[in-house]
């Protein structure tokens, strides 16, 4: 198969396919018959590749913080890697899963297909894929949330300030997603099929292999499908996953990987926002977790592809150079239906709906130029990155006028028939162009060989265009400074400090019609890092401050004019401190664990002096613990995912009242155990939510609550290649 069709056709499902059936082929065509064992192991160890499976922790270099190449030991900020053993152990299906299993991040949901990710007390908005930043969206979204861990080796997780590679952002985290590659220059693989509560069948095969003789030409698919319905009443889903990667080693230094993916979310009865909160006499409903506002003809379907082309060099042993390049396009059509107001307590009269059917269009190109590598000073030797990047996206929305809406009539009896409405004209709603770009330098000084000193800053630009409002904003120029300090105590003992910032361009207009200076972030952080066991368990204490400045409030000194309604002043933000602690790694060949405990407080002046309590929908206490032990062929496994308290205010339309919707603190037990019934097939039972905890997945978004998922249980059979 040329790689023409590789990297031009791959999006669509029927080269895919091919792709995939080519390597099948090609398990016998490449090398003329079947490796024997110990040929497999040569071939295997002739490539250069990290390998993270049956691991909790990472030893290699990483790039997602600083872009040095460097160790977790060696990274002066928080960072917690989820790795392919763990996705599998926990069966951690999508991203947001993800996040509601790592350490030191936590998972709303707008309604059925959104989902916002927080870390201390922020909104996370800052993505890359294989170390190249990439934007998305949370309240326009196309899927994102729900993207498909198939696709991926590990997730790896910044928290805190991460201007100095991802740009403009909240002072948050930056999760970075690292896509399979093609690692196998013989045969290799897996396929799984699995089952799970409410009728959900899950197919899932990878497969690798060498595309010529030498191997140096080796290709790599993923095809994933899954049809289910839901424990929300009328709700279900299908979700296709396609992708495929060539990896080619083009000279002894020089590595080309090309590929695309493709996912296609379709799902059925989508909810738009949740359910009431209140009755109309202003007391609280208690609905059944299966209830929805969905009706059966609502969907919120997605589509996301991407296309990539990464390129490495090594120039000697001393210096390397990298170019990567993402092209994303999300889509999603939506026809959707809101019901709002409170239902009588008797009669569950008094509801209304608002039908609505938007679709709209992301795409995003995203470059990447970095230059790695090492030079003399004062007898030492040193690190040096030098690097930029530069992304555009275009974002189009549409929105369609409709008629013969119904009546909602008795929400107790609410059964999705709700009748669809006439759908008219499509006219724009929204069409954006951003175009950031970035220029950084980061050096790691060995001042002595115990002590380092790691500095660098970051030049952004960064505008907006609405093209609508013919109007733009952003801001050029913008210094984004990193600082750290690592100072090894012994061997296992690093104690370490960082300032981080980052920065966010603002909308709002001052009363002489100016735009505010960006929002800034930034990040203090100090703590303890130590390993144990030859590298095999780490062990992380964590101090931090993190803050907002340049916050825009109104100013209600601002007279009106014809040309500006309102005006903002800049002041204090948030401000946010706090520690985490972490352990994961294997405490034993056989016995892994991953264990973490947060806790801040995230808070912001209120004009008069006093500090009021932000973000609260997301908890500001969160434990995670998930420990496996494997004994003669059979691992078992459990934890616990504990959240403190949330909670939102809102008014009570019932009694006009303000009222405090809170989620107590909760735990969730998680099981897990797997046999390998012989060295090819396995399987393998999860139980989620083992006493099936009643809880909210989303709590006040517009004065609504939705219900989180009751126990599940997935039975899955895996054999490996």
């Amino acid at each position: 198969m040329s790689h023409h069709s590789i990297t031009c056709k791959c999006p669509h499902k029927l080269s895919l396919v091919s792709f995939a059936i080519s390597l099948l082929l090609s398990s016998n065509l490449a090398v003329g018959q079947e490796p024997d064992k110990e040929q497999r192991e040569d071939k295997k160890k002739d490539i250069e590749v990290v390998l993270v499976e049956g691991k909790y922790i990472v030893n290699d270099k990483l790039d997602t913080a600083t872009g040095l190449g460097l160790t977790l030991q060696e990274t002066p900020q928080s960072v917690s890697i989820i790795t392919d053993q763990q996705i599998i152990d926990l069966g951690l299906g999508s991203l947001t899963d993800v996040i509601n299993s790592a350490a030191g991040v936590s998972s709303r949901a707008f309604d059925s297909s959104r989902n916002s990710f927080s870390s201390r007390g922020f909104d996370i908005d800052n993505y890359q894929i294989d170390g190249i930043p990439v934007n998305w969206s949370g309240g326009s979204s196309a899927g994102e949330t729900q993207t498909d861990t198939a696709l991926y080796e590990r997730v790896e997780i910044v928290r805190g300030a991460t201007g100095l590679l991802t740009g403009a952002g909240q002072p948050s985290a930056s999760i970075n997603l690292v896509r399979k590659h093609a690692d196998s220059a013989v045969f290799d693989g897996y396929a799984s099929v699995s089952a799970s509560r409410w009728n959900t069948y899950h197919a899932e095969v990878d497969l690798s292999n060498a595309l010529n003789e030498s191997g140096s030409i080796r290709g790599r698919t993923v095809m994933v499908y899954e049809d289910g319905d839901s424990y929300v009443d009328y709700a279900g889903n299908k979700k296709s996953v396609l992708y495929g990667v060539v990896d080619a080693d083009i000279t002894e230094q020089t590595l080309l990987s090309i590929g695309a993916s493709y996912q296609d979310n379709d799902p059925t009865a989508s909810q738009w926002g949740g359910l009431p909160i209140f009755f109309s006499d202003g007391s609280r409903t208690d609905w059944d977790r299966s209830k929805t506002v969905g009706a059966n003809w609502t969907s919120w379907a997605t589509k996301h592809k991407t296309y990539f082309v990464n390129l490495k060099h090594q120039f000697n042993d001393h210096w390397a150079a990298r170019f990567n390049y993402n092209r994303t396009q999300s889509s999603s059509d939506m026809k959707l239906l809101y019901l709002y107001g409170l239902p009588d307590r008797e009669t569950g009269m008094g509801m209304g709906a608002m039908p609505a059917r938007y679709d709209n269009k992301r795409v995003q190109d995203d470059f990447g130029v970095r230059l790695t590598g090492q030079y003399a000073l004062l007898g030492r030797e040193h690190e040096l990155v030098l690097g930029s990047t530069h992304s555009k996206q275009d974002f189009d929305y549409y929105n369609y006028t409709y008629s013969n809406a119904a009546d909602v009539g008795n929400f107790f009896e609410w059964d999705g028939n709700y009748a669809e409405p006439s759908w008219d004209n499509r006219a724009p709603y929204q069409a954006e162009s951003t175009k950031q770009t970035g220029y950084y330098l980061a050096t790691r000084l060995w001042l002595t060989d115990d002590f380092k000193v790691i500095a660098g800053s970051r030049i952004a630009d960064w505008e907006r265009v609405d093209h609508l409002a013919d109007d733009s904003y952003g801001n050029n120029g913008v210094v984004v400074p990193y600082f750290g300090a690592l100072y090894d105590l012994t061997e296992n003992y690093t104690l370490y400090a960082s300032y981080t910032e980052i920065f966010q361009p603002q909308n709002a207009k001052d009363a002489q019609g100016r735009y505010l200076d960006p929002l800034t972030g930034i990040n203090y952080e100090a703590g303890v890092k130590s390993q144990f066991f030859d590298d095999a368990l780490h062990f992380t204490v964590t101090l931090f401050r993190t803050e907002q400045e340049n916050y825009a409030v109104e100013d209600t000194d601002f007279t009106p004019t014809n040309e500006q309604l309102i005006a903002y002043r800049a002041a204090k933000g948030v401000t946010s401190k706090g520690f985490e602690l972490e352990m994961v790694g294997d405490i034993t060949d056989n016995w892994k664990i991953s264990a973490n405990y947060t806790q801040f407080d995230a808070s912001a002046e209120n004009g008069d002096g006093e500090s009021n309590a932000v973000n609260t929908r997301f908890p500001n206490k969160l434990f995670r613990l998930f420990t496996t032990y494997h004994w003669q062929g059979l691992t078992v496994g459990g934890g616990v995912n504990w959240e403190g308290k949330s909670y939102t205010d809102v008014t009570n339309e019932g009694n006009g009242m303000n009222e405090r919707v809170t989620q107590g603190a909760y735990a969730l037990v998680n099981l897990m155990a797997r046999y390998d019934i012989n060295s090819n097939l396995s399987a393998q039972l999860n139980i989620d939510n083992l006493f099936d905890k009643t809880y909210y997945s989303q709590i006040g978004f517009y004065t609504q609550l939705a219900y989180a998922e009751p126990r599940n249980v997935t039975l899955s059979l895996k054999y490996k290649f």
